[in-house]
């Protein structure tokens, strides 16, 4: 099981209301899913070095309550696609005090090298491999 990622709501990330402004959801989002893959063995970093690029094609959230400065936030991820050139992931925020759900998402992204969208079976054989097994994957409150 891979447990959620968690992130305490920091002050600048509140707007005038005082609850946490929904453009932060979508960076909540890429920290987790940055996590997630890590924990696969999945590294951006060393995507980008073999000189890849992963950019985000898509990026939805809808917004169910409110987080407020100091709550701390589980951002659970699913690994939903992959073929190998496109992947997707969808999400679900919960307060880790009380449970309640704050938002729910879903991105989407492709492996790019010099502008071109590329299959990384054949590239990356390790990274192929370790997402591919991977599909169905979510991580869990703990």
């Amino acid at each position: 099981m891979i447990p959620a990622y968690l992130h305490k709501v920091q002050y600048y990330e509140t707007d005038c209301m005082q609850i946490v402004h929904h453009s932060n959801y979508i960076r909540f989002f890429e920290e987790a899913r940055i996590d997630f893959l890590e924990k696969l063995g999945v590294s951006y970093v060393e995507i980008e070095r073999s000189g890849y690029v992963v950019p985000v094609l898509s990026a939805s959230a809808e917004y169910k309550s409110m987080a407020t400065f100091g709550d701390t936030l589980a951002v659970c991820v699913k690994f939903e696609e992959f073929t190998g050139i496109r992947f997707s992931f969808s999400y679900k925020v919960y307060d880790v005090a009380t449970g309640i759900l704050r938002a729910t998402g879903k991105t989407s992204h492709c492996y790019l090298k010099d502008g071109k969208p590329v299959n990384i079976k054949r590239a990356l054989p390790e990274t192929y491999e370790s997402m591919l097994g991977q599909v169905g994957l979510e991580s869990q409150l703990s």
